[in-house]
């Protein structure tokens, strides 16, 4: 608890701040795109997995998910210096859609059976899209938090609930029609990319590990 609750105030604010800066780079690129739009083809996977609304709230869990790792950092400059290494995937993805402006076909699917998702599809079309984001803060969130997990040795437990969860909201980005899977091979690939361009693995198993001002 002790962890949580170091510069709580500062975690809750500066996640938020991030994200909010993030979305409104996101929604112009999303609404304003730069040339024509180009189709991510649709592929064998994504023939298989069809429409499964169930998995919207594992969709949405990403953003409870991305916040963890904080959670578990002790000083607000290791919180910083993980904003920065955490904005690159981020930035690499934006400079991806302003220069390739991309989305996926739009399903055939009557998104008023469904307003849960419906909603998503008004506030986050199915642009851009590859790499997916989604899937890759996701992965680079995943490995600070195995790092970090087995260097506090708090179980394997948790370990593969980490794994799972990662696992779980990728899959989930093409269940809600989201994304395919190249988009989700695309940001797997950016998101370990990024993680050992950053030196992620160093920050999670040295930096921080006691409270300070």
């Amino acid at each position: 608890m002790a962890t949580v609750m170091a510069h709580f105030w500062f975690k809750m604010f500066g996640t938020m701040g991030f994200t909010l800066v993030f979305f409104v780079a996101y929604l112009y690129l999303l609404r304003h795109p730069a040339a024509a739009v180009s189709i991510i083809p649709a592929t064998a996977p994504d023939r298989l997995i069809g429409f499964q609304p169930w998995a919207l709230p594992v969709y949405l869990s990403l953003w409870a998910y991305v916040s963890l790792p904080t959670v578990l950092m002790l000083s607000r400059s290791e919180i910083v210096s993980y904003g920065v290494k955490v904005a690159v995937p981020c930035l690499a993805g934006l400079a991806v859609f302003y220069f390739w402006p991309n989305a996926i076909a739009p399903a055939d699917i009557d998104w008023r059976l469904y307003p849960g998702v419906a909603f998503l599809k008004n506030v986050d079309t199915a642009g851009n899209a590859f790499p997916s984001l989604h899937v890759a803060t996701a992965v680079f969130s995943a490995l600070w938090l195995h790092w970090r997990l087995r260097l506090l040795q708090l179980g394997r437990p948790l370990q593969w609930l980490n794994i799972l969860w990662c696992v779980a909201i990728a899959y989930s980005t093409m269940a809600v029609k989201q994304h395919v899977a190249l988009d989700v091979i695309a940001g797997t690939l950016l998101g370990l990319g990024s993680a050992w361009l950053t030196g992620l693995k160093a920050h999670a198993q040295g930096a921080g590990l006691r409270p300070t001002l």
